[in-house]
């Protein structure tokens, strides 16, 4: 399954147009459009020039290959954030049984190969000035994985960097930070992943960075935890899941959640403080999109959206009253994805539970954007940007522009 060409602002620090009823101040811009079967050539045109012949923005890219998604996004800095040209996922299931075996299977090697090699295909028909390829839990975890990604390496020409557990909740942070209300003094940020989940308790008492692609410093704990929907599916089972069953699942999660560093802490904070949960993972936007009664996924509807306690908990309750072949055949959940979103829900419901709070912002974005947003900050685009402006002459005197 690839995703079409986006046409996308992301905002990283200013409010850009947000969509019309959806998602309060700082929602996301994101919209779907256009057609990935353009020639390179054509790309290539696009890529340097804009409508009335200037040159445009470099491109910026980012690579997340994960336990279960092979995903790419090609973008451009803009004056409030990136616009994204260009995007690709796969579901390929690297980690399916790496939780058993300890050990890529064939399989999942050639399922991956195939996607990025489709990848390859797409940063090859753009002039990119710089990119991050990055690899999670199933390359951390399996023994066989440096083997596979020095085959993707010598093959396919690109070097996959396998991050930390540390930088994989940073870079969740950097790229999902402006959808953080405002006001807040701070937020739980959590990233639902295939073999590993991401959390961090964000503060904001002593100030929030101000910088784009800071938004990490105001992490005061983190934990990353060893469970993700294949691991928990491959554990449980996730194509028929009775509500006790879902039970067991959100116990072992919890379990996990008792050695979060500062728990009885984060605990008071979000009782006494203005915090919220920022949630980002194909499980909570699947939440969303039902939530919303959508027949099909749609991201411009869903990224940037608050749901409350009770809306999280009703539709949860929906899914788990689905048969497996009806979540095989909802628009927003699919086949391939069937028997992965209640192991998800237990995630997203043990973290509820842990730290009890009744608004969640949804995130449509993660580890691309976080890569893309530390590049292109790394580079100053925005300071460049913005010292432009101030040295542009004002016009004198007349009518300019009538």
């Amino acid at each position: 399954m690839t995703e079409q060409d986006r046409s996308a602002s992301l905002s990283t620090g200013k409010r850009v147009d947000s969509q019309a009823g959806v998602g309060g101040p700082a929602a996301s811009t994101g919209t779907l459009s256009g057609s990935t079967k353009r020639s390179g050539n054509r790309r290539r045109t696009q890529n340097r020039k804009t409508r009335n012949g200037k040159r445009s923005g470099a491109l910026y890219a980012a690579l997340d290959l994960g336990t279960n998604n092979c995903r790419l996004l090609i973008a451009r800095p803009t004056d409030n954030g990136i616009r994204v040209v260009d995007g690709f996922s796969r579901i390929v299931r690297l980690g399916e049984g790496v939780s058993s075996s300890g050990k890529l299977s064939q399989a999942a090697m050639d399922r991956t190969f195939d996607a990025l090699a489709a990848c390859k295909a797409r940063l090859d028909a753009h002039d990119i000035k710089r990119k991050r390829l990055i690899a999670t839990e199933a390359c951390r975890a399996a023994g066989n994985a440096a083997a596979f990604l020095g085959k993707i390496e010598s093959q396919l020409g690109l070097d996959l960097e396998v991050i930390d557990r540390k930088t994989e909740a940073e870079l969740a942070v950097t790229g999902c930070a402006d959808l953080v209300e405002p006001k807040a003094t701070g937020a739980i940020l959590f990233d639902i992943g295939g073999g590993s989940s991401e959390l961090a308790w964000l503060d904001f008492r002593g100030g929030r960075p101000k910088s784009r692609g800071k938004m990490a410093a105001a992490i005061r704990s983190w934990q990353s935890l060893p469970v993700g929907v294949v691991s928990i599916a491959e554990r449980f089972g996730g194509k028929d899941v009775t509500p006790e069953l879902f039970e067991e699942m959100i116990a072992h999660v919890r379990a996990h959640l008792r050695h979060f560093r500062g728990r009885e802490k984060l605990r008071a904070a979000m009782a006494e403080q203005s915090m919220h949960l920022v949630g980002t993972s194909g499980t909570v936007t699947t939440l969303a999109g039902l939530h919303l009664g959508l027949e099909r996924y749609d991201r411009s509807k869903v990224d940037g959206l608050w749901m409350q306690g009770t809306h999280v908990i009703d539709t949860m309750r929906v899914l788990l009253s689905m048969s497996y072949d009806r979540r095989a055949g909802h628009g927003c959940i699919g086949r391939e994805r069937a028997d992965l979103v209640i192991p998800g829900c237990a995630i997203f419901e043990a973290i509820r539970r842990e730290w009890p709070c009744e608004r969640i912002r949804v995130a449509d974005r993660g580890l691309r954007e976080g890569m893309l947003i530390s590049l292109m900050a790394e580079d100053r685009v925005w300071s460049r940007a913005g010292a432009q402006r101030r040295r542009r002459p004002k016009p004198e005197g007349g009518h300019h522009g009538l």
